[in-house]
């Protein structure tokens, strides 16, 4: 059996007012919260990390290479859509998702309420069973520009694999 693993990370900054078209997405759902994040596509910071984590399993670089945010066809791009672009990748090589572990760290908003769908979504997203995915949430009890409430950031690890 072939295996990959790749880790990816991403961090947005928090917009200093909410905007209507831009809610908070996390995780493929849209948080009933007051907040946006300053970014060129939706925002959603765990399907961009889980986009690098799938890349790097891949060798074929960064979320940044492939849907960069000099180019405007990707102003406002749903996030899905990314990931399904990188998840074609994966599948192109003979690799398939085994299983992903997510970390968002945030000190707002509180992510527990949230979490449970994030999941569902997430599992749904990467066409996996919600077994195969874990989606944790942390503060950073205060501590640097996530515990000062100025942005949301996120860690995740996928393995990928195939039967040759």
């Amino acid at each position: 059996m072939k295996l990959r693993i790749g880790h990816g990370f991403d961090v947005h900054r928090f917009a200093e007012q909410f905007d209507a078209d831009k809610p908070l997405i996390l995780a493929g759902v849209t948080l009933p919260e007051s907040r946006s994040l300053l970014a060129h596509s939706d925002g959603d910071l765990v399907l961009h990390a889980v986009c690098d984590a799938i890349l790097g399993a891949l060798g074929k670089g960064d979320i940044g290479e492939h849907f960069p945010d000099t180019d405007a066809s990707f102003a406002g791009a749903d996030s899905s859509v990314l990931l399904a672009e990188v998840l074609s990748l994966a599948k192109a090589q003979g690799l398939a998702l085994i299983n992903a572990d997510v970390t968002v760290i945030a000190q707002v908003p509180r992510l527990s309420p949230y979490k449970a769908s994030m999941r569902e979504q997430l599992a749904k997203l990467l066409g996996v069973a919600q077994d195969c995915v874990n989606l944790k949430a942390t503060t950073t009890e205060g501590l640097g520009y996530l515990g000062r409430e100025e942005g949301v950031a996120c860690h995740a690890v996928v393995l990928l694999g195939s039967d040759e």
